[in-house]
C-alpha cells in the first residue's frame, strides 16, 4: 500500500497527531494515511491532513520514502513464515499550513505540537523522528522561525 504523509512546521513546531488505528494505535506520528485510487501523492497529503487535522495545507516538497513492514503473527508457534502485517511505501512531504484550526479526526485521538527538542518526550519511531528532524531542517533553510 502506499501511505502519504505531511509534516506541518508553524512557528518552529510540528504538528504530531496520535494513532487511533492500526498501525501504531495510540502512537504519535506524524498525520497521514493511504493514497486513494487515482489520487496523485500531493492531493493525498493534502487530504489526509485535512481529515486528520481540520487543516488545510500547501504541499512544498519531499523529505523522504521509506518502507514500512509490520510482522504478521503465526497462529502456529512452530510457524517461521507467514506473511506482514502491513506493508506501505510512505512519502512524506513537507506542508505549510494555509487555514483550518488544528482537531483531532478521522482515525486520530489527539493533536500537539511540538519543537524539535520536545520530539523525544513523544515516544516517536525512530523513522518518524529522522523525518521530523529533516523537515526542520528543511523550513529553517526556507526562512521558517526556529
Amino acid at each position: 500500500m502506499v501511505g502519504v504523509g505531511g509534516v506541518i512546521i508553524d512557528n518552529g513546531r510540528a504538528l504530531l497527531i496520535r494513532r487511533g488505528s492500526e498501525p501504531l494505535r495510540g502512537e504519535w506520528s506524524i498525520p497521514g494515511g493511504t493514497l486513494e485510487l487515482g489520487e496523485s501523492l500531493k492531493e493525498g497529503v493534502a487530504r489526509e491532513l485535512h481529515e486528520e487535522t481540520g487543516l488545510e495545507v500547501r504541499v512544498l516538497e519531499l523529505i523522504e520514502v521509506f518502507d514500512r513492514i509490520f510482522p504478521g503473527e503465526s497462529l502456529q508457534p512452530s510457524e517461521q513464515n507467514h506473511p506482514p502485517r502491513f506493508h506501505f511505501v510512505i512519502v512524506d512531504y513537507l506542508c505549510e499550513r494555509i487555514g483550518g484550526e488544528p482537531r483531532a479526526g478521522s482515525d486520530v485521538t489527539d493533536v500537539a505540537f511540538a519543537t524539535e527538542e520536545e520530539l523525544a518526550k513523544f515516544h516517536l519511531t525512530e523513522t518518524a523522528t529522522r523525518v521530523l528532524k529533516k523537515a526542520f531542517a528543511m523550513a529553517l533553510a526556507r526562512g521558517a522561525p526556529r
